[in-house]
C-alpha cells in the first residue's frame, strides 16, 4: 500500500476523446490543446488548483517548456489577467522537475529529482499544500505504477487526434476511482475530478 498522505498528489492532464495526451506529431503536437485550455471553465480549473498547491512537479519538457513562456507572461500588458496571476505563481511556487538527463535547473525556485516515486514519498513527509504534476504524462503514470497519486483531475477534449501517446497504457495497476467534480466548458471540454479509493490497512 502507499505511503499515509499528509499532501493530496494531484496529477493534472488534457485528453483528448482517444485517451492521448499528445498528438501523432510527437511530444510537442498539443495544438488540439490550445483552444480548450484557454476556455473559462479550463481557467477556473487552473485558479482552483493554484489555491491548493504549494508544489509544483514536473517532467524534462514541460519543465524547458513552460519555463520558456509562462516567465515572460506576468510583465505582458496584453495578457489575459487571470493568466498573469497563474504565471506570477508558477514563477514564485516550488518546483521540482524530474529528470535523468537535466543537470542544471535555471528557473527560479526549482531543483531536479530523478525518481517521482522517492520524490512524493519525500515530499509528503514536509509541510505544505497540494503537489501538483503539471500536465507529465510519464511523471503521473509513474505515480499511478506506485500507487502514489491521490487525485487524476482531466480535462477531457473534445478531440479526435488519430494518433500520438495513449495516456493509459496496457499494464496499469488495477485502481478505483471515484468522480468528485465535473463542469462543462465553453469549448465543450470536461473538466473531470477523481480521487483515489483506497480500502483496507
Amino acid at each position: 500500500m502507499t505511503s499515509t498522505a499528509t499532501r493530496t498528489v494531484v496529477g493534472n492532464i488534457s485528453l483528448s476523446l482517444d485517451g492521448r495526451s499528445t498528438g501523432p506529431g510527437g511530444d510537442h503536437d498539443m495544438g488540439w490543446v490550445g483552444r480548450h485550455a484557454a476556455s473559462d471553465g479550463a481557467v477556473t480549473l487552473l485558479e482552483r488548483l493554484m489555491s491548493t498547491s504549494t508544489t509544483a512537479l514536473l517532467g524534462r519538457r514541460n519543465y524547458e517548456g513552460f519555463g520558456g513562456y509562462w516567465p515572460t507572461v506576468a510583465g505582458d500588458e496584453t495578457a489575459d489577467p487571470r493568466f498573469r496571476a497563474f504565471s506570477r505563481w508558477l514563477d514564485a511556487v516550488e518546483k521540482v522537475v524530474v529528470s535523468t538527463t537535466l543537470t542544471e535547473a535555471t528557473w527560479q525556485n526549482s531543483r531536479i529529482a530523478t525518481d517521482p516515486v522517492a520524490l512524493v514519498k519525500e515530499l509528503r513527509r514536509q509541510e505544505g499544500g497540494d503537489i501538483w504534476v503539471m500536465s507529465s504524462a510519464s511523471v503521473i503514470r509513474a505515480l499511478l505504477e506506485a500507487d502514489e497519486l491521490d487525485q487524476l483531475s482531466i480535462v477531457l477534449c473534445p478531440e479526435l487526434v488519430g494518433g500520438g501517446t495513449r495516456f493509459f497504457p496496457d499494464g496499469l495497476p488495477a485502481s478505483t476511482w471515484s468522480l468528485t467534480d465535473l463542469r462543462t466548458t465553453d469549448s465543450g471540454a470536461v473538466c473531470l475530478r477523481y480521487d483515489r479509493v483506497r480500502t483496507g490497512g
